[in-house]
C-alpha cells in the first residue's frame, strides 16, 4: 500500500519505508486496526484528538444523528441552529464571563483568527512566540512556529515580524531559566520585532508540544501574563494541543498560571472531525467590525454542522465523563509507571508532563545533550510491537505519550513494558 500511497500523494506528506507506515482500517477506544487486521495500542491519541478514545460512542450517534437533517450549512450567511448551540456552549466555558467566538477547521486557523484579532485590538503587528513554539503551519501560523525544517522553504513569503524568546527549560539551565526567559521577554516586548514592528501579540502554548512536552516552571506564565499586560500586548494561549481537558483541567492555562486574552482550541475538541476556535472576550473580539453582510474573515465550512454535533457532544462527555479528573489521576500513574520502569537508565534524562500529555526526554551528560534520532527509533521499535508512539522534539530526541483516557489497567501495563524496552534498545 505505501507504494499504492507514493503514486498519488506528494512525496513531502507521508513517511514511507518497508516498515512504515501502517494503514489504519477502523478504531475504537484506544485501539487501532490496521488494513491487515493487526491490533495497535494507540498512545498518540492520533495526535491527541482521540482524548476521549476512537469513535467514542456519544460522539458517533451525535455526528450519525446530525448526518440525518443537515450535513452543510451556510455558516456565516444562513447558519445552522447547531452552530449556534455550540457558540453559547463555548462561550459559557470561556474564562471570561462575557465571551465571543470564531469557528474554524484546524488549530492552525484558530491561530490565524488570533494574531488577525491581537492586531484588529493593539494596532501592533508584532508577535512574540517561543523557542520551540509549534502553532500550525498556515502562513500567519508558520511566521510563530519556530523550527527550521518548517520555516526555512518558506521564509521569502514568511512575516518577519515575529521575535522568539527562550522557553525555560529547568533540566538544561537549573532554577535561573524562568528569570532568563522572561529577562528575554522584556527586551523583546519593549525593542519590538526583528523588523521593528511594536509587539501587540504573545503566543504561548501551556506546555510546548511538538517541542517535547516542556512544561514551564512554577510562576513563569503568571509572570509572563503580568509583563504582557504592562506593555499592551495581548496574550493567546494556544490550547490545541493542551485543551478540553487532556492536562488536568479544561483548560491548562489554568494550571500554568496563565492569563490570556484569547484562548485558541483544536483537536480533541472536535472528537476526530475538523473543529477549532478561538476565543476572547467581547472587549477584545469587539475590535473585529461588524459584518455588513460580507466577513473579513471566514470559510466555507465554518460551522460545519457535522462537527458542530460532535463538539457539543465531546462537552457533554468532558463534563459527564470527568474526563479532566480522570486525565489527570491516569496521567501520574501512567507516569510514575514510566520513571520506575526507566530508572537509572542512561539517556533518560526526565519523564514529565501535565495529565495525559507525558514526554520521555531522551539526553546525555551535564548539559543534558539530546541523543538525536532517539525518540523516533523509540517509536519504530515499538511500532513493531503493536504500540503507537511519536516521536518529538527538534532533534527527535522525545518519546511523546498522548493516549486516550479510557486505558485499561491492562493496557496500561502493555504501555510501560513496550515504552520502557524500546527506549532501552533505542538508547543501546
Amino acid at each position: 500500500m505505501g507504494e499504492r500511497l507514493r503514486a498519488v500523494e506528494s512525496r513531502n506528506v507521508t513517511h514511507v519505508s518497508p516498515e512504515w507506515p501502517v494503514f489504519w482500517e477502523q478504531a475504537r477506544g484506544a485501539n487501532v486496526v490496521d488494513a491487515d487486521g493487526n491490533v495497535y495500542l494507540d498512545l498518540t491519541g492520533a495526535f491527541a484528538v482521540a482524548l476521549l478514545g476512537h469513535a467514542h460512542p456519544g460522539v458517533s450517534a451525535a455526528v450519525a444523528e446530525q448526518a440525518k437533517s443537515l450535513v452543510h450549512g451556510m455558516g456565516d450567511v444562513h447558519p445552522p441552529s447547531v452552530k449556534l448551540r455550540l457558540l453559547e456552549r463555548l462561550a459559557a466555558l470561556a474564562p471570561w464571563p462575557d465571551a465571543r467566538v470564531v469557528l474554524s477547521s484546524t488549530g492552525s486557523e484558530a491561530v490565524e483568527t488570533a494574531l488577525k484579532t491581537a492586531l484588529m485590538a493593539t494596532g501592533r503587528p508584532g508577535v512574540l512566540a517561543f523557542e520551540g513554539a509549534y502553532h500550525g503551519l498556515t502562513l500567519g501560523s508558520l511566521a510563530a512556529t519556530d523550527r527550521d525544517l518548517f520555516r526555512a522553504p518558506f521564509l521569502p513569503r514568511v512575516y518577519e515580524g515575529v521575535a522568539f524568546a527562550p522557553f525555560p527549560d529547568p533540566l538544561r539551565h537549573g532554577t535561573g531559566a524562568s528569570r532568563r526567559a522572561l529577562d528575554q521577554v522584556e527586551v523583546i516586548l519593549d525593542r519590538g520585532a526583528p523588523n521593528g514592528d511594536a509587539i501587540g501579540a504573545v503566543v504561548v502554548e501551556p506546555v510546548q508540544g511538538r517541542a517535547g512536552v516542556r512544561v514551564p516552571p512554577d510562576g513563569f506564565m503568571a509572570a509572563l501574563s503580568v509583563l504582557a499586560r504592562e506593555r499592551g500586548a495581548l496574550v493567546v494561549a494556544d490550547e490545541i494541543f493542551t485543551g478540553m481537558g487532556r492536562c488536568g483541567a479544561l483548560y491548562a492555562l489554568r494550571r500554568v498560571g496563565l492569563e490570556p486574552d484569547l484562548v485558541c482550541l483544536g483537536k480533541a475538541l472536535g472528537g476526530g472531525l475538523p473543529l477549532s476556535a478561538c476565543i476572547g472576550s467581547r472587549q477584545v473580539m469587539d475590535a473585529w467590525p461588524e459584518s455588513g453582510g460580507e466577513a473579513i474573515h471566514t470559510s466555507t465550512f465554518l460551522g460545519h454542522p457535522l462537527s458542530c454535533a460532535a463538539g457539543l457532544a465531546v462537552l457533554d462527555a468532558l463534563e459527564g465523563e470527568e474526563v479532566p479528573g480522570r486525565a489527570e489521576a491516569l496521567g501520574q500513574a501512567l507516569a510514575a509507571a514510566l520513571r520506575a520502569a526507566l530508572a537509572g537508565v542512561d539517556g533518560v534524562a526526565e519523564v514529565r508532563g501535565l495529565g495525559l500529555m507525558l514526554g520521555i526526554e531522551l539526553a546525555r551528560g551535564p548539559g543534558a545533550e539530546p541523543v538525536a534520532g532517539a525518540g523516533a527509533r523509540a517509536a519504530r521499535l515499538a511500532l513493531g510491537e503493536g504500540v503507537l508512539l511519536l516521536p518529538a522534539g527538534e532533534h527527535g530526541h522525545v518519546v511523546e505519550l498522548t493516549p486516550p483516557v479510557g486505558l485499561t489497567a491492562g493496557q496500561v501495563a502493555l504501555a510501560v513494558d513496550v515504552v520502557s524496552r524500546s527506549v532501552r534498545r533505542a538508547l543501546a
